[in-house]
């Protein structure tokens, strides 16, 4: 195959699809409406758009996608039919789960519409040691009933999860190799999660069965319609798989867009000097959060709706918060904003495409933080007149008048994501002040300096092409693998050792087979060590550099910085994992260049009256301008509040200063 030349950077979003492509000496950017159906629709569109189809087509151009296929299959519980399988007398291991109840005072709560079923549950006699000795053997006779049973059934997947098969998978694999032509997508706990823990083990091999269809189903459209173009997927973990085998691993894809922008956000960061970021990506649909202390957090504590999702994934706080989030009056006459979203069809109601409901987008344009003449993500232009009819009948349903309205439902949008950004950082111990607030998504400029106000911040930075830096991160994504083993009770520094050599031959193996030609030599290697105070539940991660006693030091100064303390209690061993990773090397993308001031612009904006409109390319470096102000550009727009600073770095991104005094003068 032809040596790709150009990088494609394609993030589905729930209302817009973002590219960005790289390379021999260009950087462009696009956007085009999301097709939800069928999301490869909107990609094809846009690279057509884009003028790229001979690229595709000769080979020299490479597509890195993050895809919400995964994330929006789970929450909207549009599953594929699943057979569970178990060691007999642990059917109900799924249905019972954690006994975590989300009305914990209501004695008789609603139950939801159960996508796991018990009659989708099938045990088998069995059973391993909890050292991974064989106690019960699997008996061929039982194997063979269950072969028929399972072929009654007639399922689309099959996930199975064996007792102590993270120590020895034989039993599992026993099982997935007479069940192999029983399904079209089958897998076993030993190959998706293998860790301690029946219930978050269980639950992620049967998420992984449960979407795994779907995922595949869309990823071959792609393939075939993107062919033959080489097509990378984002993993939650922050780095990029080859479409072939993210097919096989559905549960690693759920933060696969928002992934993307956290990669972008810490380059900037180590570039700029400023390694400690607290990041809000606000979107169409939602918005994610994320806190950066010299790179990003992986976590084996992520959620997914209701279920928790114990594959390895960047620490992050996603709440339904975003540019189309509808604005509703309760029967009290209470205003709520979300989680509720207008999506890309018809959108808010400024869109012009049928959307009757307020959105974030219509109060921002009522209030003027977005100018009436804008063409939102650079082709989409704005109907106030619309946006003001809908924000009119919901100050009826207030009683109040339509700016007043409007303000509610921005001040709302903003304590829900300051309340967010309170989650990752002053719940845990850590004061936003000392961190830099960086936005990004379409509609993260608008609310940037009023949520750094909120929290006390007193810096924000708005970075080039901050409306499409998902995508930009996919471009810039390392090719990644990140296995995870459990251990062994009394596991000593040796056989730590032993196992991180297997798991790091492993992984190169899986890379090498991906990618033909791969150099391991220029593969990044690291081992992590999942440790805890014995009786504990929740494991804090260090470095394994073959020294027992620095890693349980490391232990306890982390358990002090996160909890305030530490115990004199014995640490356990729980898991140790491998990271593989490789960056490819990229063309720097062109510097930017200054464009002459266009014709004086302003924009009426509730409560201040004419603001300055200002296009970002024709702001000079290294010049202080102040607010109130508002900066516009194709992909994004950001309202600079009264009380703040704004200086275009020669990096050409925008550091946004807080005046001592702010708004409170």
């Amino acid at each position: 195959m032809t040596a790709s030349r150009f990088w494609l950077g394609v993030d589905t979003g729930g209302t817009f699809t973002d590219f960005v492509l790289l390379g021999e000496g260009v950087e462009r950017i696009h956007k085009v409406l999301s097709t939800p159906a069928a999301p490869e629709q909107a990609i094809f569109q846009g690279i057509r758009e884009m003028g790229l189809d001979e690229t595709l087509r000769s080979g020299r151009l490479a597509i890195i996608h993050g895809t919400t296929v995964a994330t929006n299959a789970a929450l909207e519980g549009k599953g594929a039919r699943t057979l569970f399988i178990t060691n007999e007398g642990l059917e109900d291991v799924l249905l019972i789960g954690r006994q975590t109840r989300a009305e914990l005072y209501n004695l008789t709560p609603a139950t939801d519409d159960a996508v796991i079923r018990s009659a989708d549950i099938l045990g088998i006699p069995g059973r391993l040691a909890a050292d991974g000795r064989e106690v019960i053997p699997l008996d061929e006779k039982a194997i063979e009933d269950l072969v028929a049973r399972v072929r009654a059934a007639k399922p689309e997947a099959i996930a199975i999860s064996l007792l102590f098969s993270y120590l020895n998978p034989a039993h599992e694999q026993r099982l997935h190799d007479a069940l192999a032509d029983c399904a079209g997508f089958l897998c076993h706990s030993a190959e998706v999660l293998p860790i301690a823990g029946e219930y978050e083990r269980g639950l992620a091999t049967w998420l992984n069965a449960w979407l795994g269809p779907k995922v595949a189903d869309y990823l071959d459209r792609l393939r075939r319609g993107a062919s033959p173009a080489p097509v990378s997927i984002m993993q939650s973990g922050g780095g990029t798989l080859a479409l072939d085998a993210a097919a096989g691993r559905a549960v690693n894809l759920l933060l696969s867009g928002p992934a993307g922008g956290l990669n972008a956000a810490r380059a900037i960061g180590e570039a700029l000097g400023e390694p400690r970021l607290m990041t809000f990506d606000m979107g169409g649909t939602s918005t994610d959060v994320a806190l950066l202390d010299h790179g990003f957090r992986l976590t084996l504590e992520g959620h997914i709706g209701r279920w928790p999702v114990a594959v390895p994934m960047v620490d992050m706080h996603t709440i339904g918060a975003g540019g189309g989030s509808l604005a509703t009056v309760d029967s009290a006459g209470m205003l709520h904003v979300g989680p509720a979203s207008a999506g890309a069809d018809p959108g808010p109601a400024c869109y012009g495409r049928g959307g009757t409901g307020v959105t974030v987008t219509d109060a921002n344009l009522v209030l003027g933080h977005l100018p009436d003449n804008l063409r939102l993500g650079g082709g989409l232009p704005l109907q106030r007149a619309a946006a003001e009819e809908a924000a009119a009948a919901l100050a009826t349903q207030l009683g109040t008048g339509p700016e007043q309205a409007a303000r509610g439902v921005i001040d709302l949008a903003n304590e829900h994501m300051a309340q967010a950004l309170r989650v990752i950082s002053i719940q845990k111990g850590l004061d936003p002040a000392d961190f830099m607030l960086l936005c990004f998504g379409g509609a993260g400029g608008l609310h940037v300096c009023a949520l750094a106000e909120m929290l006390g911040m007193r810096r924000a930075l708005v970075p080039r092409h901050s409306g499409v830096l998902s995508a930009q991160g996919l471009v810039r994504a390392p090719r990644q693998r990140e296995l995870i083993q459990a251990l062994p009770a009394d596991t000593d520094a040796a056989s730590l050792d032993a196992l991180g050599s297997t798991l790091i031959a492993r992984g190169r193996e899986a890379m090498q087979a991906e990618e033909e030609g791969l150099d391991t030599a220029a593969l990044e290697e690291q081992l992590m060590l999942d440790l805890c105070y014995a009786g504990q539940s929740f494991t804090l991660s260090v470095p394994w550099q073959g020294d027992m006693a620095a890693a349980e030091a490391h232990f306890h100064h982390l358990h002090t910085q996160r909890y305030g303390h530490r115990l004199q209690a014995p640490i356990a061993r729980v898991n140790l994992r491998a990271r593989l990773s490789l960056r490819e090397v990229l063309p720097d993308a062109p510097a930017s260049r200054m464009a002459a001031p266009g014709p004086a612009r302003a924009s009426q904006v509730a409560g201040l009256g004419a603001v300055p409109v200002r296009d970002r390319d024709s702001l000079p470096v290294g010049e202080a301008l102040h607010g109130p102000l508002i900066i516009t550009e194709a992909v994004a727009t950001t309202f600079v509040s009264p009380g703040w600073q704004l200086l275009r770095l020669p990096s050409d991104h925008l550091l946004l200063t807080r005046d001592s005094w702010g708004r409170r003068r």
